[in-house]
């Protein structure tokens, strides 16, 4: 029996799917290795130093961090230096790639996404939920949009009391 006066949650009513990124957020440490540090006079790698460097360095202590590759200056280091880095890091690694922080952020949601069925988002009016505490990168969204675009009837973001069209499939217009 309902009240005259009785507040009804349309939300929690409603057919919303509520996507929330921050549930496929890989948990671990971020740190990137800058491969200045090993270059002479921050210009020149000498491959006799690096090579013992690589040799004699701690490696476990990038034990399950996830590691971005990267060299902050102006110097021309040869490709296979940042391989024989990711060599010595992958035993100890989560994951190790060459770029910047952002650039491991994409690779990890890359990862992370590529698992999900979209199928079973078909036609579904789905809310990528915004606005949280773990820095999604943008990247993650735009991914997502992309994967579930040609499976859901419409796509909003936001929070399901407040959200902005993103997508809405066209309808079918009738045969003549």
């Amino acid at each position: 029996m309902a009240y005259e006066n009785e507040i009804i949650n349309r939300v929690a009513n409603s057919p919303l799917v509520t996507f929330d990124l921050e549930d496929y957020y890989p948990q671990g440490e971020r740190v990137v290795y800058n491969i200045k540090d090993n270059l002479f006079q921050e210009m020149i790698l000498r491959e006799k130093d690096f090579r013992t460097f690589v040799k004699e360095h701690d490696w476990s202590q990038y034990q399950d961090k996830y590691v971005a590759l990267t060299c902050s200056v102006d110097a021309i280091v040869p490709t296979w230096a940042y391989m024989l880095l990711a060599t010595k890091l992958e035993p100890y690694t989560q994951r190790v790639i060459f770029g910047s922080l952002e650039t491991l952020e994409a690779v990890l949601f890359q990862e992370v996404l590529s698992h999900i069925d979209p199928t079973e988002f078909q036609d579904a009016k789905v809310v990528i939920k915004g606005c949280g505490n773990l820095p999604v990168p943008d990247f993650a969204y735009v991914e997502i949009t992309r994967l579930l675009q040609p499976y859901v009837s419409s796509m909003m973001y936001g929070e399901p009391c407040s959200t902005v069209p993103i997508y809405k499939r066209p309808k079918k217009s009738a045969l003549k």
